[in-house]
């Protein structure tokens, strides 16, 4: 689980990811695009009654699950709870058994443990980003975690994204 630069561009794959709910707590929905090679692919999902921060945190993990071996990753986020908590906090909140400074339980920790499993072997590079602020690839993500919200919060099923290249290789 590193900051640092890893490989060249050709090689690493880049993650983008959000996380959006109708309420907090509410219906909500996820998204994760996963570029290789020029390759993208797209996924996405929702929860009938969930926070914010888990959307945020199953979009990064599902994007992960996706990998089929270990890979040079840049994950872009617009969460600094998922970004702080990963390169930060995660490492007293296991060594407190998973409780925070003041001895409460970790929120979310089926979550950050899930997240933290799945990051063995890859070399990662977290960057946040500004929400809503123009970044192409994070509104689009946006846009697709507000759509299966707002089909959650209907109680419809969303279709699988269309238009995009499965990753021929998922890294």
């Amino acid at each position: 689980m590193t900051e640092g630069a890893a490989s060249g561009d050709g090689e690493r794959v880049e993650m983008f990811s959000d996380g959006a709910c109708l309420g907090n707590p509410g219906p909500g929905g996820w998204a994760v695009l996963l570029r290789w090679r020029g390759h993208e692919r797209v996924l996405s999902g929702a929860e009938p009654a969930t926070t914010n921060n888990r959307m945020e945190l199953t979009a990064v993990a599902e994007g992960f699950a996706a990998l089929k071996r270990p890979a040079s990753v840049r994950v872009y986020t617009d969460s600094r709870y998922v970004k702080d908590g990963i390169t930060q906090w995660i490492f007293a909140w296991k060594r407190n058994g998973w409780r925070t400074a003041d001895r409460k339980p970790v929120k979310n920790v089926d979550l950050w443990q899930r997240l933290d499993g799945l990051l063995a072997g890859h070399r990662i590079e977290w960057r946040w980003i500004k929400g809503h602020a123009g970044h192409a690839e994070n509104e689009r993500v946006d846009r697709l975690a507000r759509e299966q919200a707002r089909r959650a919060g209907q109680g419809t099923p969303a279709p699988p994204p269309t238009g995009d290249t499965p990753l021929a290789d998922p890294r």
